[in-house]
């Protein structure tokens, strides 16, 4: 039996439980089930981050007659335990779920546990970028996700920040400085010497996120899912790429509280910004900094972090009307408006042509023209094959390995071996 085969019938035993359990609870009792034609008081939608849903919610229920609860979890990494939850009890769940790239995969193998849309919904498979549309399937064809955004990638910077130490602070100038990530290491030791020693980068996490998506190579697992975290040179690249920036780096871990205080702090006067996190860096900043932010290019020309699809899981008692809201949610009009309030970027190929997205400029980000910037790069995004455990990896292997390194608790040799043997753990399935 080979690896790969082996795998394959291992993980569909380890998920054949939470199969059972949700397929049970999922068909539920008939008392549960609503009166044929009855429509929904309310449909639930959950969501990670900021997906730039709140108005359209609103236009919805407007529309429909059906109020929609959004449920927003600001963290992934605490999204996803709550979502494994809900499937394994077959409670709990959403109508509306929205899957990131990086977990997608992970439930791919269980499609009992979503609705397939297809019936459900108008055929939109010409609609979308190729690529994106054909991710939203599972193994077995069904389609359990409609695309919602991409994460091409750009920097965010403080112009204030940079002028102080003596940088240059307009955007083209700006990108410039760092055609390469050597150029960017290069920046951020003249903005620590022109600063009184201060901090330019928020995390060496948020730099090794920046390199691994910039599509070199498989990451943690190979094509056929076997893992090679240890192995990869992508992931070696952007180990090593993330520990020579630690020089410059303020330690403070995404979505820590250090880290969201820190927009406001300025103890940090860069980050790296796929689109979606346009939203986010102006929450955390306030009103205050409003016009400080700008919007650069990414060292190395490009790459995609991050992207969603939303789903209903098959517990959703309004399969049909849940299925609705997330056409609705994803359809070109919607996508423009949620770019335009929290900048998660368009799959939809007539929101990418759309001239209120190409012409949209940002006022936070100093009225940055990023519609025409992200817009731009979607051409180049290529999708990276992640594994089904990637998210896990990431978070719970390499991630605190590099805040070792960075936080001076063990060697760079270390701090790479503990990686390792901790990816072997999380990455297996």
């Amino acid at each position: 039996m080979s690896v790969t085969t082996r795998r394959t019938r291992l993980a569909a035993a380890a998920l054949a439980a939470i199969t059972a359990v949700s397929g049970l609870a999922a068909c539920g009792n008939d008392d549960d089930k609503p009166a044929a034609g009855e429509k929904p008081a309310k449909l639930v939608v959950d969501t990670f981050g900021e997906m730039g849903y709140d108005d359209l919610v609103k236009q919805y229920e407007k529309d429909t007659g059906i109020k929609v609860e959004l449920r927003k979890t600001a963290q992934l990494g605490e999204y996803r335990p709550k979502l494994v939850r809900y499937l394994a009890t077959g409670k709990g769940a959403a109508d509306v779920t929205a899957l990131e790239e990086g977990i997608l995969n992970e439930f791919k193998p269980n499609a009992r546990n979503w609705a397939d849309l297809s019936p459900l919904v108008t055929d939109h498979s010409k609609e979308y970028l190729p690529w994106k549309w054909e991710l939203g399937k599972a193994p077995d064809g069904r389609l359990i996700g409609l695309p919602t955004d991409v994460g091409s990638l750009a920097v965010c910077y403080r112009k204030d920040l940079f002028q102080a130490a003596g940088l240059p602070t307009e955007r083209d100038q700006v990108s410039a400085l760092w055609p390469d990530w050597k150029g960017f290491h290069d920046a951020g030791l003249k903005y620590k010497q022109g600063s009184g020693g201060k901090a330019f980068i928020d995390s060496i996490t948020a730099v090794s996120n920046g390199v691994l998506f910039q599509g070199n190579g498989d990451l943690f697992y190979d094509k056929e899912d076997n893992i090679i975290a240890d192995t990869s040179p992508a992931v070696k690249n952007a180990w090593d790429t993330a520990t020579s920036m630690a020089d410059i780096s303020a330690k403070a871990s995404t979505w820590s509280p250090e880290w969201s205080g820190g927009f406001k702090q300025g103890t940090f006067a860069a980050t790296f910004c796929p689109s979606w996190m346009l939203g986010i860096v102006s929450d955390n900043s306030g009103p205050a900094n409003k016009g400080k932010w700008d919007v650069a290019s990414v060292p190395g020309g490009g790459g995609n972090w991050g992207g969603s699809w939303l789903a209903v899981p098959a517990q959703s008692k309004y399969p049909k009307e849940a299925a609705k809201l997330a056409e609705y949610l994803t359809n070109a009009k919607s996508q423009v408006e949620a770019f335009k309030l929290k900048g998660p970027l368009p799959t939809n190929l007539e929101a990418l042509k759309n001239e209120a997205f190409l012409g949209y400029t940002n006022e936070y980000f100093s009225n940055a023209p990023t519609g025409k910037i992200f817009g731009e790069s979607v051409a180049k995004i290529q999708p990276i094959h992640l594994g089904p455990k990637h998210q896990a990896v990431k978070e719970n292997a390499l991630e605190p390995a590099l805040r070792a390194f960075e936080n001076g608790q063990a060697d760079k040799a270390k701090a790479w071996e503990q990686f390792t043997k901790d990816a072997k753990t999380q990455g297996a399935f």
